[in-house]
Order: structure tokens, then C-alpha cells, then sequence
């Protein structure tokens, strides 16, 4: 599978995930008690699944390339685009696992950030993988050479094998939130 293939079906197992995001954080705004473990869950998947295995990729394997290959519109688009927009969801995610903990230990008041920082990352990332799979992948696909793009498919499948563990616990992880949370898919 070429890497481009890959990344966009990883992209869709991260949309399945806001779903459940949303879900979680609705019945937490209706006035359900909080389930911490779905929480640490979801932090867990996003920082193992979406960031270190699937940005990973994207940012030492593929943008690297596009920056180093396709001049100053592949530089502007993915380091002040792109890099940004993972710093954020990193920020969003440390920023919920800081109100998970203060919710716990009795600030009901974090409830907000709990919400405000899971939405808002679920907000981040539908336009990111947008912009990714309608913009981005296509640019590179189009603009970069055939030899840059077969390295690039080699370093990801590389990658991929010798990340299988994570990308089968992380989908697991996430099979499980939907069975809980998304009740169309029973």
C-alpha cells in the first residue's frame, strides 16, 4: 500500500474516534458522570495512535520530503499549517488530561475545560484531515517526483511493520468506545 493510502485510511479510524469524542463529551454535558478510564482512553488513543504513529509519519517521513523538495509554498503550507495544527491538538489533549485531573480532585468547575479542550480538538482535527486528504496528500502525489514518493512509501511501510502492535491496540481501543458510545454501529 502506498503511503499516501495509508495515512488516509488511518485518518479514517481518527474521524471514528471524534465521533466517540463528541459522544463522550454530550453525555457529560447532559449531566452523566464522568468516566475517567473512556477519557484516559481517548487521550491514550490520540497521543499513541494520531500523534505518534500516524503525524509521525507525516511529519520525519512525507512533510520533510515536501519541504525539502517542493520550495517556499510546500515550507509555508506545511511548517506554518500543517506543524501548527499538531502543536495544537498536542496542546488540546495536554490540556484535557490538566482537567481531567482537576475535575478530579473536586474543581467541578474543569468540567468546561474537559469539554472546551476535547471539542476543541475534535473541531481541530475535521478540518485538518480535511485540508490533508483534499489538499495536502494530493499536492505531494502530484508535485513530487516518482522516485521521492517510492522512498517515501518504503520509509512508511517500514515504519508500519515495525509498528503493527500499536496501530492493532490503538483500533482496538477504539472498537471498544464506539460499542459504548455510537449506538448505530451495533
Amino acid at each position: 500500500m502506498n503511503a499516501i493510502d495509508i495515512m488516509n485510511e488511518e485518518h479514517k479510524y481518527i474521524t471514528r474516534m471524534l465521533k466517540v469524542i463528541r459522544k463522550v463529551c454530550f453525555k457529560l454535558m447532559e449531566g452523566e458522570n464522568i468516566n475517567y478510564d473512556d477519557f484516559y482512553l481517548i487521550i491514550d488513543f490520540v497521543k499513541n495512535y494520531a500523534d505518534s504513529h500516524h503525524h509521525k509519519k507525516e511529519e520525519k517521513i512525507l512533510f520533510n520530503r515536501m519541504v525539502d523538495n517542493l520550495g517556499d509554498l510546500a515550507n509555508k503550507v506545511i511548517n506554518h499549517g500543517m506543524l501548527v495544527e499538531h502543536d495544537y491538538g498536542r496542546l488540546y489533549m495536554r490540556n484535557l488530561g490538566i482537567a481531567l485531573e482537576k475535575l478530579k480532585n473536586g474543581d467541578k468547575e474543569a468540567k468546561l475545560d474537559v469539554i472546551a479542550n476535547a471539542i476543541s480538538y475534535t473541531n481541530l482535527l475535521e478540518r485538518h484531515i480535511d485540508k490533508e486528504d483534499r489538499v495536502i496528500y494530493k499536492f505531494a502525489e502530484r508535485e513530487l517526483s516518482k522516485e521521492i514518493l517510492e522512498i517515501v512509501d518504503i520509509e512508511c511501510n517500514n515504519y508500519e511493520d515495525n509498528n503493527i502492535e500499536v496501530k492493532e491496540k490503538n483500533i482496538a481501543i477504539l472498537e471498544s468506545l464506539e460499542r459504548k458510545y455510537i449506538k448505530e454501529i451495533l
